[in-house]
């Protein structure tokens, strides 16, 4: 349970609800919110990457994906979504992201590990259907990462 705890403290400081950071953004399609946040994956303690499959590893990034659907009382709610996408170089092939979900108590994460290029822009296509009767919205950010050797 502590790290359930401290992995969704790690998520929430990734999307900034803790600090200012750059490394989470939010785009609003209609009545829901969509965070998303690109990381290396060193950057979970080992209790948190062991607790939720991920491999730590200065080469692995992970990608997260979190939605929340206001709802008619003005609150916000943790929804599952069908999340697709692709990462790479920009003038190079990209890789398929296998998203998996992640839950913690009201909280749904959407995860995809990718491998990390060092000091190259990596584009991040996502598609995130969030309601089943509506298309999916398309996000698209560009990240770079520096690994320390």
């Amino acid at each position: 349970m502590r790290t359930r705890r401290s992995f969704c403290l790690i998520i929430c400081a990734m999307f900034g609800f803790f600090t200012a950071n750059a490394w989470g953004d939010m785009q609003q399609a209609g009545d829901y919110r969509i965070h998303y946040a690109a990381v290396s994956t060193d950057f979970l303690t080992p209790e948190v990457a062991r607790a939720n499959g991920i491999q730590r590893s200065a080469g692995l990034g992970l990608v997260n994906v979190s939605v929340r659907q206001r709802q008619s009382d003005g609150t916000m709610r943790a929804v599952n979504a069908d999340v697709k996408g692709r990462v790479g170089e920009l003038d190079k092939n990209s890789q398929t992201l296998t998203f998996r979900t992640v839950r913690d108590n009201d909280a749904v994460y959407q995860l995809a590990t990718f491998r990390l290029q060092h000091d190259a822009p990596l584009h991040f296509a996502l598609k995130v259907r969030a309601d089943r009767n509506a298309g999916p919205e398309r996000i698209d950010f560009i990240q770079r990462f520096y690994i320390e050797r």
